[in-house]
């Protein structure tokens, strides 16, 4: 696997030498790409070699000279459930979602559920666009099979590779479950939002809660799932109506905690990552990107994009999402 920031001409030559891409970057530049084996996103934000920044004349391709072959198709929301039908029977599988888009919510809901999705691996992230542009131009995904940008449902790069090749998806979060009882939440119902919530056995006004306990709203509440430590992020606390938003949706019954406070984000994803990130796919969060302050800050080795959720077979926040290929022999 090979991570380049590359020209729109540099890009093009890619595409048309017949390599399989995954490609991030400003509307203008992946409209600008021929049709190949290609999918892409919007996004203007990146963790680069030298740290965060944001890129408009350049875009972020991920190649994968590894693949056998691919198939690079969308589907509307509709269609989402049967996204497995399109798996390699060996390989992986590239996913791109436009944030804010019905797709991005039914995937988030109901993903888990569609049929054969965890069959292999699933991985991506939701698309966006400058936080200056928001409410005024739409995230984007491109089939690149087609050339042709959607606002709305899923592009999908099917992968194949040869045997004994070995892929393994992984997550990196650097938050911890917090301890106190007081920061600990159960909802009566899943989705988006929540007005109440239980805080060790009792009903509360969540939004009137956040407010009276100064809680720091950039801290995600995780989930312990079996060991995997899932985010969920506070998007907006509404004291008027009570309403509390989340950049994806909490699952009724399961308890969350508040995350412990981090010192340094640069620091923390660099000392979880170790060596690691070199010759890998990685996507982070936006909102890791503005509380860590990283633009201009290192990682470690990971470099990619930054998006607004990212995939590991499920919708994420707040967590770095990786992929490698390895050969088993």
């Amino acid at each position: 696997m090979i991570n380049e920031m590359l020209s729109v001409t540099e890009a093009a030559a890619r595409i048309e030498a017949g390599d399989v891409m995954v490609i991030a970057g400003a509307e203008e530049l992946l409209r600008a790409l021929p049709k190949g084996n290609w999918i892409g996103g919007t996004t203007v934000y990146f963790v680069t070699d030298t740290g965060g920044a944001v890129v408009r004349d350049r875009l972020f391709c991920t190649i994968f000279p590894e693949a056998s072959g691919a198939a690079p198709r969308h589907l509307d929301p509709a269609g989402l459930p049967s996204l497995a039908q399109g798996y390699a029977p060996t390989g992986f599988t590239m996913i791109m979602i436009p944030a804010f888009s019905v797709a991005h919510s039914d995937f988030a809901v109901e993903g888990a559920s569609y049929p054969g999705l965890f069959d292999q691996p699933l991985v991506g992230w939701i698309t966006g666009v400058h936080l200056d542009e928001l409410g005024k131009r739409a995230p984007l995904v491109f089939d690149g099979a087609t050339g042709i940008g959607y606002d709305e449902g899923a592009a999908l790069l099917h992968v194949a590779l040869p045997a004994g090749a070995v892929v393994d998806l992984d997550i990196l979060n650097i938050f911890a479950q917090g301890d106190r009882r007081d920061l600990s939440f159960t909802f009566p119902e899943g989705g988006f939002s929540a007005h109440k919530a239980s805080v060790d056995g009792a009903e509360v006004d969540f939004a009137r809660y956040i407010e009276e306990h100064g809680i720091d709203t950039r801290l995600p509440l995780v989930a312990n799932y079996a060991g995997a430590l899932v985010n969920v992020s506070i998007q907006s606390v509404d004291a008027v109506s009570g309403e509390v938003k989340f950049y994806a949706p909490v699952v009724a019954g399961v308890e969350y905690r508040l995350a412990n406070a981090l010192g340094s984000y640069a620091q923390a994803f660099a000392e979880g990552a170790g060596e690691d990130g070199a010759g890998q796919y990685s996507c982070n969060c936006i909102l890791n990107y503005l509380y860590g302050e990283l633009e201009g800050q290192r990682t470690g080795n990971f470099t990619g994009p930054v998006t607004f959720g990212e995939i590991a077979y499920i919708l994420l926040n707040q967590t770095l999402v990786r992929l490698d290929i390895t050969d088993a022999a």
